[in-house]
């Protein structure tokens, strides 16, 4: 909790911590408003899962070029406007009166949401090197947060929203106002991230696969459940309101932010292995719970995995920066930019499936990669004890 207390106390650390949160509350708000989006363009869940693909394919694209861009026009200026330009293009998803433009719209998003993840995750790097402070756990856990205050506004507006555009257009100005007022803390910031930021290196698959795999599957169901937890609630558990629906990804943000704040004591109680376990084991369970579509056990189940998930990576991040044989930076840089290209591939992945069948076999298999993390956990701390 120290480093929560170090965001809350000073600009300097918010500013950056708060562009987490801002890349979410836009997210956030999209996912309340998918299943409109699906019905007004007549799609089925396949369609939706190549459009959302087309989101991960943006991504893919903005990884291979980010960094030098970044390194050109400065890390904090790039934070910036990486995430007002963000915002405004979440807005084209909602307006978009045909598929083939909700794809390019979404390709658009995915371009500068790599882009701006990349650009504010090297400037909390930067932050913390200058200032000998750890607030990157916490800075991610602002990213859930702003899911949270998403979900929370919506929940409260949804059934006052007749266009949704309307309702993406007040979060993008939330986004802007807040960050142009907050930036002037870092935006003067310019040293250069290493070229392994925003590049895959992957002779380092070998060393890490273990943790590569951990990193994939969770940062999968991270995006599966934020893509597509309202529509499983819908269709699957059949909620009887547009509220209630939203409550899934609510409580599955809001119980991993909790987790990710309290992250840095657990560990040094327990351990990272025991931690990555412990935390596989919850998000089996609450897969279990997701799984009976019974409505409240369903939403106490997403509450579940949040807190199972929610500290799982940061946990990763720690051992791929002291894995034998590999350089601090490499190994984290490479972890995280798998676990990256999972949370782009699952949402997709689990439209094809629920096309096939149904999104319950969908979130059958999202179980079953966290049940596969908590088993080569298992076995990766077998081999380093």
């Amino acid at each position: 909790m120290n480093s929560l207390f170090l965001i809350l106390s000073r600009k300097r650390y918010f500013a950056p911590a708060w562009v987490f949160a801002s890349l979410n509350i836009m997210i956030g708000t999209w996912v309340l408003y998918i299943p409109r989006v699906k019905e007004k363009l007549g799609i089925d869940d396949g369609e939706l899962g190549v459009a959302l693909f087309c989101m991960g394919l943006g991504s893919l694209v903005s990884l291979t070029v980010a960094s030098r861009v970044i390194k050109r026009v400065g890390v904090g200026a790039s934070t910036v406007v990486g995430v007002i330009i963000f915002s405004l293009l979440f807005i084209m998803p909602l307006l978009a009166p045909s598929y083939a433009l909700l794809c390019v719209s979404l390709f658009s998003v995915g371009l500068f949401s790599c882009f701006t993840d990349i650009a504010m995750n090297a400037l909390v790097s930067d932050i913390e090197t200058e200032d000998d402070v750890h607030i990157m756990s916490s800075s991610h856990g602002f990213f859930s947060i702003g899911g949270a205050i998403a979900a929370v506004i919506g929940y409260f507006i949804i059934d006052l929203v007749k266009v949704p555009v309307y309702h993406g257009m007040g979060a993008a100005i939330l986004v802007i106002v807040t960050n142009l007022w907050l930036c002037k803390s870092y935006i003067a910031h310019r040293t250069p991230i290493d070229d392994s930021h925003g590049t895959l290196n992957f002779n380092l698959l070998k060393p890490l696969l273990g943790l590569t795999i951990i990193a994939l599957v969770i940062m999968g169901s991270e995006g599966a459940i934020e893509q597509w937890s309202k529509l499983y609630l819908e269709d699957i558990v059949q909620v009887a309101t547009e509220k209630t629906a939203g409550m899934g990804f609510l409580l599955f943000s809001l119980f991993m932010a909790i987790g990710r704040f309290f992250g840095d004591g657990v560990s040094k109680r327990f351990g990272s292995f025991k931690i990555i376990i412990g935390g596989a084991l919850l998000a089996v369970v609450g897969y279990l719970a997701v799984l009976s579509a019974s409505t409240y056990v369903t939403l106490v189940g997403f509450a579940i995995i949040g807190l199972g998930f929610s500290v799982i990576i940061p946990e990763l991040l720690r051992l791929a920066g002291k894995a034998k044989g590999v350089n601090s930076a490499d190994g984290i840089s490479f972890v995280a930019g798998a676990g990256f290209i999972g949370f782009l591939a699952s949402p997709p992945l689990v439209g094809f499936l629920a096309d096939f069948s149904s999104l319950k076999l969908s979130f059958t298999v999202l179980g079953g990669g966290a049940l596969l993390a908590m088993i080569i956990g298992i076995t990766l701390s077998r081999k380093r004890n």
